[in-house]
């Protein structure tokens, strides 16, 4: 059986907590909440919306991943289709066995080992004890816990908890899997492991929803995501035009020093825009106007280029590459691009770009975020940049060995 998620005009709300200094206080207020009758989409003073009208379906074989700041409301996303939490208004549905991670060691009794939880998660999800017996080694050596199993959860650490919720929920023979960023607690190699069994996963017709902060595991795991945003309507779409948009949130320069009024990444030869995932290699041109508020002496221009997960792929200066200082005075607008080729792998990459003084005598003018892109790429195992490599394999045989002739001195004797 092949599960599927649906989220059809969710609505929820929270009520800020209320503070009652004495039992007279807490009596009337109790009283006031029972005997109240007021339309549910109406908010008190104490009320905020935490979700305003969401929709989306993820059907067998997809990966939805959800993004969004803190308090944007990603988790409470996955409380509802759990039936943590109710909605206030709108319909959630989930079809098929449903495998959570949502927090560390929900649903684990502390006091019973991580043995025992097994076999009471397992039960929760109706689960044979039979069939339990049939997994159990494989979540064992998944988590790798061999020598802990035994010993109660209460005494593990918040790693070990997530290595053994995850086994759990991956190898019960899951339709629908719900994720939240509880896997960033684990190490680098267990981490990894994950993302490769959600791709296992996701083949074979199971249906993923994957919250995360890390654009890069979004990027090659999801085929669609769903950006969160408080206060204003939820964007969902393609990976690569949600991920920009939530990458290129902060585009606009913090700098008094400056304005800057656009940024645009082009495909070099043809000037086209960016707007969906190019190949390894694919020529860009970045265009930048500005206008600056003070002077700024010998001005050079700073390129830099982030993979989603932090890591630095490139940081250079113009001066460098041979682009002579330029004199900035205040009022005066600011044209700048730079052209480069990103022999990237797959991955979602932040562009920046700084004003710069070569002497130092001004502190280097920032501009955060200016544009994204995102890097598809199907047929490398790994790594982050492409080397266009050229390979040579053959096989020969040996050639037979020439017996070497003895002196003529030594034969005659």
């Amino acid at each position: 059986m092949n599960g599927s998620i649906t989220f059809d005009g969710v609505w929820k709300k929270f009520q800020r907590g209320e503070r009652h200094d004495s039992l007279r206080d807490l009596l009337p207020s109790i009283a006031r909440n029972l005997f109240r009758r007021r339309d549910a989409m109406q908010l008190d003073r104490n009320e905020f919306w935490i979700l305003r009208d969401v929709t989306f379906q993820v059907e067998p074989g997809q990966a939805l991943g959800i993004i969004g700041r803190n308090g944007a409301g990603k988790s409470t996303t996955l409380k509802l289709l759990t039936r943590i939490l109710r909605p206030t208004r709108g319909t959630t549905r989930i079809t098929g066995r449903v495998g959570a991670l949502i927090e560390i060691a929900a649903g684990f009794h502390p006091d019973l080992t991580g043995r025992e939880n097994v076999y009471l998660q397992g039960a929760i999800l109706g689960m044979k004890r039979h069939d339990i017996d049939r997994n159990l080694d494989r979540i064992v050596d998944f988590a790798e816990l061999g020598e802990f199993m035994d010993t109660p959860v209460k005494r593990y650490s918040s790693g070990m908890n997530a290595r053994l919720g995850f086994s759990i929920a991956a190898h019960l023979q899951p339709d629908v899997l719900l994720i939240d960023e509880v896997l960033a607690v684990g190490d680098l190699k267990f981490q990894q492991r994950c993302y490769d069994k959600l791709r296992e996963f996701r083949n074979e017709g199971v249906s993923i929803a994957f919250v995360s902060h890390n654009m890069q595991a979004i990027a090659s795991l999801c085929d669609r995501a769903l950006l969160l945003r408080p206060g204003s309507t939820p964007i969902l779409g393609a990976v690569s035009e949600v991920v920009a948009q939530y990458a290129s949130g902060a585009a606009a320069a913090d700098d008094p020093r400056i304005t800057l009024e656009e940024a645009q990444l082009t495909h070099t030869p043809t000037g086209a825009k960016i707007e969906q995932d190019i190949t390894p290699g694919t020529p860009l041109t970045l265009t930048v106007r500005a206008t600056a508020h003070v002077d700024l002496p010998r001005c050079c221009l700073q390129l830099w280029v982030h993979r989603s997960d932090g890591l630095s792929i490139f940081d250079g200066v113009s001066f460098t590459d041979g682009l002579a200082p330029v004199a900035v005075r205040a009022g005066q607008a600011i044209e700048a691009s730079v052209s480069f080729t990103p022999n990237l792998l797959k991955g979602m990459y932040t562009i920046g770009l700084s004003l710069v003084d070569v002497d130092r005598g001004w502190k280097n003018l920032l501009l955060p975020s200016v544009a994204s892109f995102i890097v598809t790429d199907n047929h490398r195992w790994g790594g982050c940049a492409e080397l266009n490599p050229t390979y040579r394999l053959r096989s020969s045989t040996r050639a037979a060995e020439t017996p070497v002739e003895e002196p003529t001195a030594l034969r005659s004797a």
